[in-house]
């Protein structure tokens, strides 16, 4: 199947539908596609060669909203940058990213020492560039990783990876006309980027929301008989906390992503919204989303991300690149359209994480090698376990820190927990547990000792008011590994 070019997207919805609502504006189709025609023909008025890298710099607007397509249109590359990062980290993505034009209003421009344009899609005068056909390998975004492994590094898409990605989850998660998608998510975040392009190739109405705290996003669901919600395990944690007897009634598909959903989470959504289908996912910025787990499936294997996703082909691998059998734990690597072009600039870093895909693989070509342990279980269900670097080893035994927290979040009080680990010269490394609740470590440390082998307790507790989050809002460990020095 042909790629559908990326600025046609657009043109899935019925004219008159309503495509967009922000604040208390609301676009149909028809003015959507007009808006990004002009915005397309402003950005190249303003002297732009077809490849340059424009960045975008702010809230959720019609700005970062538009832009994906915009951008696509005119032949540019798109730099979504999250509009939480701090001057030094936005300075390194403009430099590193070679953008010619920056995208924000004035004074964040100044923040950075950079001059900042502006401009109201919805003011715009002027012919609209129409849809074209571009080569769908043609470069298209650079969205850039949070860097908890070192400086963000240009993750770089084509029209085909964003434009499979749309059609992907639209057609998994149901994605129709009559859906009303709230996207709470940073749009510079890859699933929050695609809560856009999916919901508009499903015809679906997206709803753009900056919300502060869990309740601005219950009132927002009640507001705007919101459909469908996509979130990550911090927020979900947020939300549980909320009583939603009477505004929860519209919310119909749940998304998960960004991190393993624990499976007292997991129960605890499920009681709050017995109606919902809810998707337990997997995905690398790399490789945009890889897997899903039917809903049909969830109550029953809460512990699994499922399988692949339409245009993905995912392959549990030992070291020499042969297939793991079903039980046997190995390194998840994924290939087929969905794979990303590689890193922006980052040749030796690319060459480490894309490599040529398995001699199996059904596609072929390069695959990204997520570094990530997973196992396939007899039922072909994939089941995370660890990312290969974060593996903890004590007593000779070698733990994943998903194990340790399943573990942890049963336990009396505990409400999220995140494991660490710092050296120790008996052990070889000790376990300390992060947690929030309103527990105490020895009714904690008492359910390690009923309920898991010796070698997973903790060895130190540290108990949080809320732990912290990087800028997409997963939990950042980087910090916390820091507090346990």
């Amino acid at each position: 199947m042909n790629a559908t070019p990326l600025d046609h997207l657009t043109r899935h919805g019925a004219l008159g539908a309503p495509a967009l609502i922000l604040g208390a504006a609301s676009y149909d189709y028809a003015t959507l596609e007009a808006m990004v025609g002009r915005l397309a023909g402003w950005l190249l008025e303003q002297g732009l060669e077809p490849g340059d890298r424009v960045a975008s710099w702010d809230r959720k607007s019609l700005v970062t909203c538009l832009m994906p397509l915009a951008a696509a249109r005119a032949g540019l590359v798109h730099v979504p940058v999250n509009p939480v990062l701090k001057a030094r980290q936005v300075a390194h993505i403009l430099a590193d990213s070679g953008a010619s034009l920056l995208l924000a209003p004035e004074a964040r421009g100044r923040l950075v020492e950079a001059e900042a344009r502006w401009v109201d899609p919805a003011a715009l005068g002027g012919a609209p560039l129409p849809p074209s056909d571009h080569d769908p390998d043609r470069l298209a975004a650079l969205l850039y990783t949070s860097g908890s492994t070192g400086a963000p590094k240009g993750v770089m898409l084509s029209h085909a990876n964003l434009g499979f990605g749309a059609e992907a989850v639209a057609d998994y998660t149901g994605i129709t006309p009559d859906t009303r998608n709230l996207a709470v998510m940073p749009l510079a975040f890859d699933y929050g980027q695609n809560q856009l392009l999916a919901t508009w190739r499903g015809g679906g109405c997206v709803i753009p929301f900056d919300y502060l705290l869990p309740n601005d996003v219950k009132k927002a669901v009640d507001k705007h008989a919101a459909t469908y919600l996509a979130g990550i395990p911090p927020l979900w944690h947020q939300l549980m906390t909320l009583d939603w007897e009477g505004a929860r009634e519209s919310l119909e598909t749940l998304t998960n992503t960004g991190g393993h959903m624990s499976e007292p989470l997991f129960r605890q959504l499920r009681a709050a919204f017995p109606r919902a289908r809810l998707h337990l996912m997997y995905g690398l910025t790399e490789a945009f989303r890889a897997a899903s787990l039917d809903p049909e499936l969830a109550d029953a294997h809460p512990g699994s991300v499922g399988t692949a996703i339409p245009h993905a082909e995912l392959m549990v691998v030992r070291e020499d690149g042969s297939p793991c059998a079903a039980g046997e734990e190995g390194e998840l690597v994924q290939a087929g359209p969905l794979v990303a072009q590689g890193y922006w600039q980052a040749p030796e870093q690319t060459a480490r994480r894309f490599r040529p895909a398995p001699a199996h693989s059904r596609y072929g070509g390069n695959a990204v090698w997520s570094g990530d342990r997973f196992v396939r279980d007899a039922d072909g269900l994939l089941h995370f376990r660890a990312r290969a670097d974060a593996m903890i080893k004590v007593s000779g035994n070698r733990l994943s820190p998903t194990e340790v927290e399943e573990v942890a979040l049963a336990a009396p009080g505990v409400r999220e927990a995140v494991i660490t680990a710092r050296p120790d010269p008996a052990l070889g490394a000790a376990i300390v547990l992060h947690a929030v609740g309103d527990g105490d470590d020895g009714a904690v440390l008492a359910h390690f000792r009923r309920t898991a082998p010796s070698h997973f307790a903790p060895r130190r507790i540290l108990w949080h008011e809320a732990l912290p989050k990087g800028a997409t809002g997963k939990v950042d460990r980087r910090a916390l590994e820091g507090m346990t020095e």
